[in-house]
């Protein structure tokens, strides 16, 4: 399952992963992975999540970002979810029909994997497509 948590900078949309997460990872019996470009959310997001930054990766395409999700699981098997705060400064990338595809990636990733990704998307109403309103969360 892909969900999509879209709006603006500044609504609250970071408060909402937050929460998400601190929640699953008291629910989920399998592993949960935050992942974040800087460590903003270090002080936040409780100690039993696995809390990844993407600067030392050098991630600058939504390809590489695939990859590195794929091989942040072949690591570890037992992943249930993954967050992903503010998709367009962690991809590198805020072009909306690649950002499509990646959710689209996603979906099959994530159903093949048993594995649940809500994402943060900073993005006008106006600027919203078919493809990233199909996985927004209302």
């Amino acid at each position: 399952m892909v969900t999509v948590i879209a709006g603006l900078k500044g609504c609250g949309k970071t408060k909402q992963l937050i929460d998400l997460c601190n929640e699953t990872s008291q629910k989920s019996s399998g592993s949960v992975v935050c992942i974040e470009r800087g460590q903003k959310l270090r002080h936040d997001i409780v100690h039993n999540v696995r809390l990844i930054d993407t600067i030392p990766y050098d991630i600058r395409s939504y390809q590489v970002l695939r990859g590195f999700i794929t091989g942040i699981y072949a690591g570890n098997y037992d992943i249930s979810d993954v967050f992903i705060d503010s998709l367009f400064k962690v991809s590198n990338d805020s072009q909306t029909q690649e950002c499509e595809k990646f959710l689209q990636w996603c979906e099959t990733f994530g159903k093949e994997n048993g594995i649940n990704f809500i994402i943060t998307i900073s993005i006008g109403e106006e600027e919203l497509t078919e493809g990233i309103k199909k996985y927004r969360k209302t």
